[in-house]
């Protein structure tokens, strides 16, 4: 059963500037999460901006939003063959312990100037 869908839409050139500062990339991305993103070179805004919707969607899909979570406890990896998953630590993880979901599932695209993210939370 599905417990809550979100989705959100960031502009890629909203996080141009963000890949010159430290400190806020810090504050927003997982370091393994920004590594990831950082080593993609040209298309970091990108990176950035798809894992930026993410954390948002997953917010929307918990009905919480993001008030009481740290967006670096909510890491956007991708699989070997490139499909996304969320991975959850501290306060991420009990939101969504709290909410009752069982499982997270993500989409991820961009095109043109958007990056835009799907999060559906599921019950088994």
């Amino acid at each position: 059963m599905i417990a809550g869908i979100g989705i959100d839409i960031v502009e890629i050139k909203r996080m141009q500037p963000w890949t010159g500062n430290s400190k806020l990339l810090q504050r927003f991305f997982h370091p393994d999460e920004l590594a990831a993103s950082l080593s993609r070179g040209n298309s970091a805004a990108q990176s950035l901006a798809a894992r930026f919707a993410a954390k948002e969607a997953f917010g929307k899909a918990l009905g919480t939003g993001i008030t009481n979570i740290a967006l670096k406890d909510i890491m956007v990896t991708n699989r070997e063959n490139g499909k996304p998953e969320i991975r959850l630590f501290g306060t991420a993880q009990k939101a969504f312990e709290k909410s009752g979901a069982d499982r997270v599932h993500i989409s991820l695209s961009h095109e043109k100037e958007n990056a835009i993210a799907m999060v559906v939370l599921e019950e088994v």
